[in-house]
C-alpha cells in the first residue's frame, strides 16, 4: 500500500493558498481516478483506490502545515507502513513556478510540515517538491507562501497538476525520473536526461582539476644568461 499526503492548510481561507498545491495535486488525482469519497480518520481527510493496480491511500492533513505529521504517521502505524511507502507532495519555494523535483530523504529546507512529517513518519519517504517561486525578498516570503494563486499561474499550474493527476500510477511503479520528464515537457521544459560527455571533454584521467592548472601553467625557465648559469650551479644540468 502506498500513501500519496498532500500537504496544506484546512478550510476555505487557504484553500487557493500557494502553501496549499500540495492539497491541490491529491484533489487532481482523486479527481481523476477511482477513488471513494473524502472521509475523516486520523485527523485527516481520506480517500481510498487503486493506482497501478496498487491499494493507494490519499491524505491531506486537517492539523494545519505545522502538524501534518500527526496524521499522515498516525495512518502509517495504522496500516503498519514504512516510510518507503510514502509520497510527500508539498509547495518549494527554492524551485521555480511549475519545476517539479521528486527524491527519498533529504533535509526539511525550513518546511515546517516537512519538518513534522520528518518528526513523525521518518525521513527515507519520497517527497515530491512543487515549484512555487521565490518574491525574490525575505520580507516578502511568508505573504507570497500564504497569498492566492493568481490567474495568471494557472497557465503552468493547471498543466502540471493535470499531469501529475494522468500520471499518478508512475508514483506507485517508482518511474520517478519518467514522472519529472513529463511534467517538464508538459510545462514547455526539456527532459532531464545528462547528455554523455564527449570524448574531447572528458578529463584526463589520474588528473584533478588542480593538478592540470598546475601543468598547463609550468613556467620556462631561461636556457641562457646569467639566470640560467645559476640555475645550472645550484640544480645541476639534467642533460649531463
Amino acid at each position: 500500500m502506498l500513501i500519496i499526503a498532500g500537504l496544506g492548510n484546512p478550510g476555505s481561507k487557504y484553500a487557493g493558498n500557494r502553501h496549499n498545491i500540495g492539497f491541490m495535486a491529491v484533489d487532481a488525482i482523486h479527481r481523476r481516478h477511482s477513488f471513494s469519497p473524502w472521509s475523516k480518520k486520523f485527523k485527516a481527510a481520506i480517500a481510498e483506490g487503486e493506482l497501478g493496480g496498487e491499494k493507494v491511500l490519499l491524505i491531506k492533513p486537517q492539523t494545519y502545515m505545522n502538524l501534518s505529521g500527526e496524521a499522515v504517521g498516525e495512518a502509517m502505524r495504522f496500516y503498519k507502513l514504512q516510510p518507503a511507502d510514502l509520497v510527500a507532495i508539498y509547495d518549494e519555494l527554492d524551485l521555480p513556478a511549475g519545476k517539479a523535483r521528486l527524491k527519498t530523504g533529504g533535509g526539511h529546507g525550513g518546511h515546517n510540515g516537512i519538518k513534522s512529517l520528518d518528526a513523525h513518519c521518518g525521513k527515507e519517504y519520497r517527497r515530491l517538491r512543487l515549484g512555487i517561486g521565490h518574491p525574490g525578498v525575505k520580507e516578502m516570503v511568508q505573504n507570497h507562501v500564504l497569498g492566492d494563486f493568481a490567474k495568471a499561474d494557472n497557465a503552468w499550474l493547471e498543466p502540471l497538476l493535470d499531469t501529475l493527476a494522468d500520471n499518478a500510477d508512475m508514483l506507485v511503479r517508482n518511474e520517478d525520473s519518467q514522472l519529472m520528464n513529463k511534467i517538464a515537457l508538459a510545462l514547455g521544459g526539456k527532459a532531464d536526461e545528462e547528455k554523455p560527455r564527449k570524448d574531447s571533454e572528458k578529463k584526463p584521467a589520474g588528473q584533478s582539476h588542480i593538478r592540470q592548472a598546475r601543468n598547463n601553467n609550468q613556467p620556462k625557465l631561461p636556457a641562457t644568461g646569467p639566470m640560467a648559469d645559476m640555475l645550472k650551479k645550484m640544480f645541476g644540468n639534467k642533460g649531463e
